[in-house]
């Protein structure tokens, strides 16, 4: 036999019987197949990564494996839809409440981490994927392009060898062991955000104070109230 979860739509759920909806909302009518079937999943069969997991998924540059838990997929869905009828996109509400930066981006320095202070933001990200608790995961986001090699579409020798440095000086030399800290670039097709340049930095069981000032005290949008207020205009 197969579990309750069998018997219902994807857009019921892990949501409990007095929310549900007869109808699909519509910020998950044109989900893709993949997130079709994570939906479908409930959180009780989810695992979420471990640190050793992680680590061996940038490794190998199986970036496409990382996701969210299901519950958090439908509360990024939902957000994700709210932003764009209330932004017009996505890009409108990271550059405007998120990094506080003026369209178009224009960077101080086109040399990479040149000038960190005005071309680099490190935040929260704001929708992590499904991680062990321990797991920090931020976003650095810049200003400045991070040159791709053309031919296979990751990063370009130069620009691979700039993060390395950035993340050893900011992490590594600041007090976070080598071994808990992991970055990575996502390729293009799994950008959610496409017009600004960022990648990811993820730390095991960081100190929360080291957290607090390489962030200046960002909270990402998951831990913050007013998400509940956005997405449930959504549902």
């Amino acid at each position: 036999m197969g579990t309750p979860a069998d018997a219902l739509p994807y857009w019921q759920v892990n949501v409990p019987p007095h929310e549900r909806t007869a109808t699909c909302p519509d910020f998950l009518v044109n989900v893709s197949p993949k997130d079709r079937g994570i939906l479908s999943t409930p959180d009780s069969q989810y695992t979420p990564d471990t640190w050793a997991s992680a680590q061996h998924k940038v490794a190998s540059n199986q970036l496409n494996l990382f996701q969210r838990t299901p519950s958090e997929l439908r509360l990024y869905l939902a957000f994700a839809w709210a932003i764009k009828r209330d932004y017009g996109s996505v890009l409108d509400f990271i550059l405007t409440q998120r990094l506080r930066w003026a369209a178009p981006v224009v960077p101080r320095s086109s040399i990479p981490f040149a000038c960190e202070d005005e071309d680099v933001k490190v935040l929260r990200n704001d929708w992590p994927y499904g991680v062990d608790k321990r797991i920090v995961h931020l976003v650095v986001w810049t200003k400045f392009e991070l040159e791709e090699d053309p031919a296979t579409g990751d990063l370009a020798d130069g620009a691979r060898r700039a993060i390395e440095a950035y993340v050893r000086r900011t992490f590594a030399e600041r007090g976070v062991a080598e071994d808990r800290v992991i970055w990575f670039k996502n390729w293009r097709s799994l950008k959610s955000v496409q017009a600004v340049e960022h990648f990811h930095v993820m730390l095991f069981d960081p100190d929360p104070e080291f957290v607090r000032e390489v962030t200046h005290g960002d909270v990402a949008m998951c831990d913050r109230a007013e998400k509940w207020d956005d997405a449930q205009g959504a549902v």
